[in-house]
C-alpha cells in the first residue's frame, strides 16, 4: 500500500474542498492511502472514505520553525509516507516541504495560478474567462506522482429524505455578503412555505440570527449551536442550502445537497464553485465589467457602491428554488 502525506491548512472552504477529490483519488486508485494533515477542528471534514485518514494538529505546539522540524520527523517516523503533496502553497508549508525536502522526499505542490488570478481580478481587464477549477488543481498535484485521476463532478446525497431550506447569509469578508435588508427579505418570504434554518459564524452574526428567528415565524437558528459533525448532518437533509461563496457552499457539495451560491466581488471564474454545484444555480450580477475584483472578497469596492452586492435581486433566488 502506497501512502500519500497531504497538507493544506487553512481556509476551511478550501479543505472542505480538497475532501471530493481525495476520496475520488482514492476510489480510483486502490492501492493508495492518504494521511490528511490541517488543523485538528477539521476533523469531522474527512469521514467518506477509510483509507482517508486525518492526522490534526494545533501550531501552539509547533511554532516556529524548530516546531516545524518536529512536526517533519514526528509525521516521517509515524507515516513514513512515500509522498509528500502540499495542497496549500504559503510561508508555513514552503518551509514544511524545504524541511521534507533534506529528508529526501520530492515534495509535488499546488500551483494556485497566481498570475492568471490577477489578471482576473483586474478591474481594467474587460476579457474575463474561467479559469481552471480549485479541485483540479488539487487533482494535478496527485497527477504529477504519476496516478491516474478524473473527477466525476457529481454530488452524492447522503440523505433519501430532504426537505427545508438552509441559509447563510454571512461570509468571512464584506465583498461576499448580500445586503442584510436582502437577506430578511428573502428569509420572510421563504418561510411562507418551508422551514428555515439559519447557518451562520461569528458571535455579531449570531446574535443577528437569533434575532431574525424572533421576528419570522418558520425560521430557526443553528448558528453556534452544533459541532461540524452535526451541522454537516444537518444540512445533509436539507432539500437545498442557500450560500454566499463560503464555506457553508462547501459543506453542501460535501454531504450532496444542491446549493444556490451568491456571489458578489468574487466570480466563480476564479475556481471556487461548490464541489457538483451547477453553475445554473449561481446568483450573481452579470453585467459589471469590474467583478470579479478580489478572488477572496477582501478588496474595497472599486466602485465604492458595491453594486455587485447592492444590485442582487432576491427573486432571482426565488426563482431558482
Amino acid at each position: 500500500m502506497k501512502r500519500i502525506l497531504a497538507y493544506r491548512f487553512s481556509a476551511f472552504g478550501d479543505v472542505a474542498m480538497t475532501v471530493p477529490v481525495c476520496v475520488e483519488f482514492l476510489e480510483q486508485n486502490p492501492d493508495v492511502e492518504i494521511i490528511f494533515v490541517s488543523r485538528e477542528n477539521f476533523k469531522d471534514l474527512f469521514y467518506l472514505h477509510p483509507r482517508l485518514k486525518f492526522h490534526g494538529i494545533s501550531f501552539d505546539n509547533y511554532k516556529g520553525i524548530w516546531g516545524l522540524r518536529t512536526l517533519t520527523r514526528q509525521l516521517i517516523r509515524t507515516y513514513k509516507p512515500n509522498y509528500v503533496a502540499d495542497l496549500h502553497d504559503v510561508l508555513r508549508t514552503k518551509m514544511l516541504n524545504s524541511i521534507f525536502r533534506r529528508h529526501h522526499y520530492k515534495v509535488y505542490k499546488i500551483d494556485k495560478g497566481k498570475d492568471d488570478k490577477e489578471r482576473l481580478t483586474n478591474v481594467w481587464n474587460l476579457d474575463k474567462n474561467p479559469l481552471k477549477r480549485t479541485t483540479e488543481r488539487y487533482a494535478d498535484v496527485f497527477r504529477k506522482m504519476g496516478f491516474s485521476l478524473s473527477l466525476s463532478y457529481q454530488l452524492r446525497p447522503q440523505s433519501t429524505s430532504k426537505k427545508n431550506i438552509g441559509f447563510a447569509p454571512f461570509a468571512q469578508h464584506k465583498g461576499k455578503v448580500m445586503p442584510i435588508e436582502k437577506s430578511f427579505e428573502l428569509a420572510k418570504i421563504l418561510s411562507r412555505s418551508h422551514k428555515v434554518y439559519f447557518f451562520g459564524g461569528g458571535k455579531e452574526e449570531d446574535a443577528i440570527l437569533k434575532k431574525w428567528e424572533t421576528e419570522i415565524p418558520n425560521t430557526e437558528s443553528l448558528s453556534g449551536k452544533l459541532s461540524l459533525d452535526q451541522e454537516l448532518k444537518k444540512i445533509s437533509g436539507l432539500e437545498v442550502m442557500i450560500s454566499m461563496d463560503s464555506a457553508n457552499m462547501h459543506l453542501a457539495s460535501l454531504v450532496g445537497t444542491r446549493c444556490i451560491s451568491v456571489w458578489g466581488s468574487t466570480h466563480y471564474f476564479a475556481g471556487f464553485l461548490g464541489y457538483g454545484q451547477s453553475e445554473d444555480d449561481i446568483v450573481h450580477v452579470k453585467d459589471l465589467s469590474c467583478r470579479p475584483c478580489s478572488v477572496f472578497g477582501d478588496k474595497e469596492c472599486f466602485r465604492g457602491d458595491y453594486a455587485c452586492l447592492a444590485e442582487l435581486d432576491i427573486q432571482h433566488i426565488i426563482d431558482k428554488i
